[in-house]
């Protein structure tokens, strides 16, 4: 008599527990559903990034795009504003030839030059009737200082010098600066030595009053020479 009554008990706990099993697999399948990747996911730095693809997606544009307006906004030279302590030297001398100039204004030049304190590199070049000697110090060098000691080498090396219708210059350069205007001067009228007298002489003088002109140089024409000779010794004829 007791086995019938146990029977539906067990039936029904048996029923239940299906159940029961079948809601708890319908909630792990809707953890599943709303859960996006992998069931385990290690606690590290990106996990954050991989449950939320749409928060990273909005992230790196966002990122993205401040970088392409600050990459416009910043202020980036083409060079780096580095003030090299650059002088120039020059000396004229007119008619004498780039050989000459060399040999007996370049060298003394040279020497006396190469006696300042700083001095990391020197070049000079020769032409007709002119020598350019440029100077550069180290970056630690005052450029003020340096044009003084400059002079000074100048000044001792005018007794070797030749006799020239004026003492040689100097100037402090910027290395990385390059001429802004170049003008060309053709005439049909003129010829070669007045066209570079006159662009030299009134052009130039009128170009470099102008405010804010640093320095105009005149090139490319022909200056006025004069040859002379002289008769050979006669030989004596035995």
């Amino acid at each position: 008599m007791s086995r019938p009554e146990e029977t539906p008990r067990a039936a029904a706990s048996g029923r239940e527990g299906g159940h029961a099993h079948e809601g708890q697999d319908l909630a792990l399948a809707g953890e599943r559903r709303k859960r996006f990747g992998p069931e385990f996911i290690p606690l590290n730095l990106s996990a954050p990034f991989i449950r939320r693809p749409v928060a990273t997606t909005l992230l790196t544009i966002a990122v993205t795009l401040a970088g392409m307006v600050a990459f416009f906004l910043l202020p980036v030279a083409p060079l780096p504003e580095v003030d090299f302590p650059v002088v120039r030297v020059q000396a004229n001398m007119p008619g004498a030839s780039p050989e000459t100039m060399a040999s007996t204004v370049a060298t003394p030049l040279e020497r006396a030059l190469g006696r300042i304190a700083g001095v990391t590199e020197m070049t000079s070049s020769s032409s007709l009737g002119s020598t350019r000697v440029i100077l550069q110090f180290d970056l630690d060098r005052d450029i003020n200082g340096a044009a003084r000691d400059v002079q000074a080498a100048i000044n001792a090396a005018r007794s070797t010098l030749p006799t020239m219708p004026s003492n040689p210059t100097y100037r402090k350069v910027n290395p990385s600066g390059a001429p802004i205007l170049i003008l060309s001067v053709t005439s049909d009228v003129l010829s070669r030595t007045q066209l570079y007298d006159a662009a030299s002489t009134v052009l130039a003088q009128k170009i470099s009053q102008i405010a804010g002109v640093g320095e105009v140089t005149v090139g490319g024409g022909a200056l006025p020479c004069a040859w002379t000779s002289r008769p050979l010794p006669c030989t004596a004829r035995a």
